[in-house]
């Protein structure tokens, strides 16, 4: 198979994962914010991909610097100071921002290192950290993904799109 094939049909699943959260979303009269770093936005695209997603999706924040994170999000200097901007209190922290924010019932927050630059031996390139947080308690998964900076990029989606769908099904 060529890559080319299992970009596509990598992407076709992330629009089945994206409808399936949106669905139980809406199900459940909720509404939904991300707050992304590293994938700049990916996540809102692909959920605003799908018909209707206006009905719960709210809105977006690219809080690719840390004064994104701090004046927007409400991260706290404490915060990146003692973790960094790549942490799970990090991108709980966004998470709960962002919800706040734009008022909504989820928020989600990804924070993590694309590459192919800024890793560290703690911290390596594919470290991610994603948090969903909202009515049915906060979820957060460190992540070390692999791959160029797309790669890492679309496993980041893909998997916070999966845990959307397992927030309201485990």
């Amino acid at each position: 198979m060529s890559d080319y094939y299992l970009v596509i049909k990598n992407m076709q699943t992330m629009r089945d994962f994206s409808m399936a959260a949106g669905k139980a979303i809406l199900e459940r009269g909720e509404n939904i914010a991300c707050a992304e770093s590293c994938t700049g936005g990916l996540l809102s695209s692909l959920l605003t991909d799908v018909a209707g997603s206006s009905a719960y999706v709210q809105g977006g924040v690219v809080a690719y610097s840390n004064e994104v994170k701090e004046k927007l999000l409400g991260v706290r200097h404490e915060t990146l100071g003692k973790y960094g901007a790549v942490s799970e209190q990090t991108a709980r922290e966004m998470a709960r921002g962002v919800a706040k924010l734009m008022g909504t019932n989820i928020g989600v927050g990804i924070t993590g290192i694309a590459g192919p630059d800024g890793g560290s031996e703690e911290k390596p390139v594919g470290r991610v950290y994603i948090a969903v947080c909202g009515s049915q308690g906060e979820q957060v998964r460190a992540n070390d993904f692999q791959g160029d900076r797309e790669d890492v990029k679309l496993q980041t989606v893909s998997t916070a799109l999966r845990m959307l769908v397992d927030y309201y099904t485990l």
